[in-house]
């Protein structure tokens, strides 16, 4: 099975590497130094047991690596939008394409029957580029919950595996031949993967772990333990996800939280989230799928999030000064 990888960083990088050392043809689009790394020493996943290496064709150049049996986009969201026009040489005619993305997705309102149905989100998809590059029946969703870093170019380090691995699913909620190869894709490599029906339950809920830690952690610059020593820091946490639970109600789906065992989990968690690593790297950040996306979403159906709205706006103020936020 040939599997692309556009954008082969923390996430990517990881499935990649997995996947390639399990006997898949494996291609990955990078770019800059990780690129130039990945082709002169091959791509190094460190994971608990110990490092692998994994040869993979690797350019900055779609069209290189030709049509693809499954295709896996896991770029920030700031740069979905510059890929679009390199997405169709990758592409068979039952390509399924895979979107590991951060927060609210750009495909959120594709496959859904009654009011939101043919609605979009031009913020994540300007112009429809994605959607018309695409196209509606080849999406797939995905939810990746291990953390990932890169320490350095060509490697990958994952800091916490947990036990949900990716969850994979269509807008429409079927059982689709293009998610079904994705799946196989997933089980050749013992990549810890499933399905659902219900794939934006899985998108709300982990979303609503990254809002209980995630804007502290901006603002702060510290790992999500570190917000949770003070006390004043809990409460905001608690505050975040009920105000994303009732945002999720309102969107007509369903996540069961368990708040003493996310803050239970906060307190241990020495990761950065992948928004403050963009922070620190000075990359663009996904302010958007992760903040003003929600609270349009709360503005239109009418629910309030005073501690999302606030420390939304402070992020967006300190990301502007640093030239990473331009929304």
């Amino acid at each position: 099975m040939k599997v692309c990888v556009y954008g082969a960083g923390a996430v990517g990088g990881y499935l990649a590497g997995v996947m390639a050392h399990k006997g898949l043809d494996v291609s990955v689009v990078a770019r800059g130094e990780h690129l130039a790394a990945i082709r002169a020493n091959g791509l190094t996943v460190e994971l608990p047991d110990g490092p692998i290496i994994a040869r993979v064709h690797a350019s900055d150049n779609p069209a290189d690596l030709g049509p693809q049996d499954v295709v896996i986009v896991s770029v920030k969201v700031p740069s979905l939008p510059g890929i679009a026009a390199g997405l169709p040489a990758l592409l068979k005619p039952d390509t399924p394409v895979v979107f590991l993305n951060n927060g609210i997705p750009w495909w959120y309102y594709q496959g859904l029957t009654g009011p939101d149905a043919g609605k979009h989100l031009p913020r994540l998809d300007p112009g429809d580029g994605l959607l018309n590059a695409v196209g509606p029946d080849r999406i797939i969703g995905g939810v990746f919950w291990p953390a990932c870093t890169v320490p350095r170019p060509g490697v990958i380090r994952i800091i916490a595996v947990g036990g949900k691995g990716t969850i994979l699913g269509a807008p429409s909620g079927e059982i689709t031949p293009g998610l079904q190869r994705v799946a196989d894709a997933f089980d050749q490599a013992g990549l810890q993967a499933e399905t659902t029906p219900r794939i934006r339950d899985v998108i709300w809920e982990k979303l609503s772990f990254n809002l209980s830690a995630g804007p502290m952690c901006v603002l702060t610059t510290t790992p999500v333990k570190d917000t949770h020593v003070e006390e004043a820091c809990i409460t905001a946490s608690r505050n975040l996800v009920s105000e994303a639970l009732a945002l999720i109600r309102a969107m007509g789906c369903h996540v069961d939280i368990d708040m003493e065992r996310v803050i239970a989990a906060n307190t241990q968690l020495a990761h950065r989230p992948s928004i403050l690593q963009d922070l620190l790297a000075e990359r663009k950040m996904e302010i958007n799928s992760l903040y003003v996306t929600p609270l349009e979403m709360a503005r239109a159906a009418g629910v309030p999030m005073p501690t999302l709205e606030l420390l939304a706006a402070l992020i967006k103020v300190r990301a502007r000064a640093a030239g990473l936020y331009d929304g």
